[in-house]
C-alpha cells in the first residue's frame, strides 16, 4: 500500500486538484490518502469533505488539527500510515498519472533504493537522459536541494530509523529531513516530470512559506550548521556551503525584485 500525506492550510483553491491527481493515478495498487487540516480558516475542510462523498471508495482520511506548521501536519499522518511506502504532496502541487506507478516500479526493482524523488517543470536535468537514475548522496544535498516533497516515494523503514519532520523549524525543514535520511539509506533522483509544480510558479519568492525568502535563507542555514555540529561536514565544507547559501539567497533577492519591474 502506499500511503499520501497532504497537508493542508487554506487550500481552497487547489486541494480538489491535488486530491484529483491521487484518486486518478494509473497505480493499481492500494492506496490511502491522509488529509491534515492544519487549522485551515477558509472553506477547504468543507471542499474535501465534498470530495469524500463523491469518492467513497478513494480511502481518503480527513483530521483536523489546530495550526502548528507543516512539520506537525506531515507527522501527524506519519504517526498513523498503514503503507509500506510513503509519498507526500503539497495541497497546491498534483501529479501527473503515472508518477506512482513508476516510483513504484523503481523501488520494487531496486531493493537498496531508500527514497526516490522526481523532477518537475523547472527542475530536471536536462544533461542527463529522461528516466535516468541519479544516485544523490549527503554531500550532494549540502550544496542542492535535490527532493521537492511532492515529488517524494520511500519506504516506510526511513521513518522507523530515522524519525520525524522537525516540529520546531517552520522553514527549510524538508533540507533538515533529507539530510537525515541521505546519511542512513540510498536516495535517488528519477530525470523525469512527474508533478506539477504550484501551477508553474517559482520554487521561491511567490507564495506560501517560500514567498518569505530571509525566512528560507535562515531554515538554510540552521541545516547546515545542524550537519556541522553532528560532525557530518568538517569546518572548511561548512564555510564554503554557508557562503554558497548566502549567494543563492542574493541571486534569489534580485531576481524577486527583477519581476516586479
Amino acid at each position: 500500500m502506499v500511503s499520501v500525506i497532504i497537508p493542508m492550510y487554506n487550500a481552497s483553491v487547489t486541494i480538489e486538484r491535488a486530491l484529483e491527481s491521487v484518486v486518478f493515478q494509473d497505480y493499481n495498487g492500494l492506496k490511502e490518502i491522509i488529509v491534515i487540516n492544519d487549522g485551515s480558516k477558509d472553506n477547504s475542510v468543507e471542499i474535501v469533505e465534498q470530495f469524500i462523498e463523491k469518492n467513497k471508495n478513494a480511502n481518503i482520511i480527513l483530521i483536523s488539527q489546530t495550526n502548528g506548521g507543516v512539520s506537525k501536519a506531515r507527522n501527524s499522518g506519519l504517526k498513523i500510515v498503514k503503507g509500506n511506502y510513503i509519498a507526500f504532496l503539497d495541497s497546491d502541487d498534483a501529479w501527473i498519472t503515472n508518477k506512482l506507478s513508476d516510483q513504484v516500479k523503481i523501488l520494487e526493482n531496486n531493493s537498496d533504493i531508500g527514497l526516490l524523488g522526481t523532477g518537475f517543470e523547472g527542475f530536471y536535468f536536462e544533461k542527463k537522459l529522461e528516466g535516468e537514475l541519479i544516485n544523490v548522496k549527503f554531500k550532494n544535498l549540502i550544496f542542492k536541494n535535490y527532493f521537492q516533497p511532492s515529488t517524494v516515494l520511500m519506504r516506510k523503514n526511513i521513518i522507523d530509523k530515522i524519525g520525524l519532520f522537525d516540529e520546531l523549524q517552520k522553514y527549510a525543514e524538508e533540507g533538515n529531513f533529507f539530510f537525515r535520511v541521505s546519511r542512513v539509506f540510498n536516495c535517488c533522483f528519477y530525470n523525469k516530470k512527474l508533478i506539477i509544480y504550484g501551477d508553474g510558479k517559482m520554487g521561491f519568492g511567490e507564495s506560501g512559506l517560500s514567498a518569505n525568502l530571509k525566512e528560507m535563507e535562515k531554515g538554510e542555514l540552521k541545516n547546515l550548521k545542524f550537519a556541522y555540529k553532528n560532525s557530518w561536514i568538517n569546518s572548511i565544507i561548512y564555510v564554503v556551503a554557508v557562503s554558497f547559501s548566502i549567494l543563492k539567497y542574493i541571486r534569489r533577492v534580485i531576481i524577486v525584485e527583477l519581476r516586479k519591474i
